[in-house]
C-alpha cells in the first residue's frame, strides 16, 4: 500500500490490486477510511470520517489532484 501523501492526520495512499479501477486514492486516519476518485475528484465512500472531515479530505485531494494522479500513473506504469 504505497503512501502518495501525508497531510495533517491523513494518508492517502492505494492498494496495488487497485490497476483496473480508475485512478482514485484512499485516505486514513486512525480508523476511518474513504475512497476518493481522482478525475474528476468525486466521494466514492466513506467509513467513520464525519462530513466536516470529508469536507476537509476533499479539499486535500482537490489542492494535490495533479500530484496524486503523477504519484498514480507512475506505481501503475500508465
Amino acid at each position: 500500500m504505497p503512501t502518495l501523501l501525508r497531510s495533517g492526520p491523513y494518508r492517502l495512499f492505494v492498494y496495488s490490486a487497485d490497476r483496473d479501477e480508475p485512478p482514485h486514492v484512499h485516505v486514513e486516519r486512525d480508523h476511518c477510511e474513504a475512497k476518493i476518485w481522482l478525475t474528476p475528484v468525486l466521494f466514492e465512500r466513506s467509513y467513520g470520517f464525519s462530513r466536516k472531515e470529508l469536507s476537509t479530505i476533499m479539499g486535500v485531494v482537490e489542492e494535490h489532484q495533479q500530484h496524486l494522479l503523477e504519484q498514480w500513473h507512475g506505481f501503475f506504469g500508465g
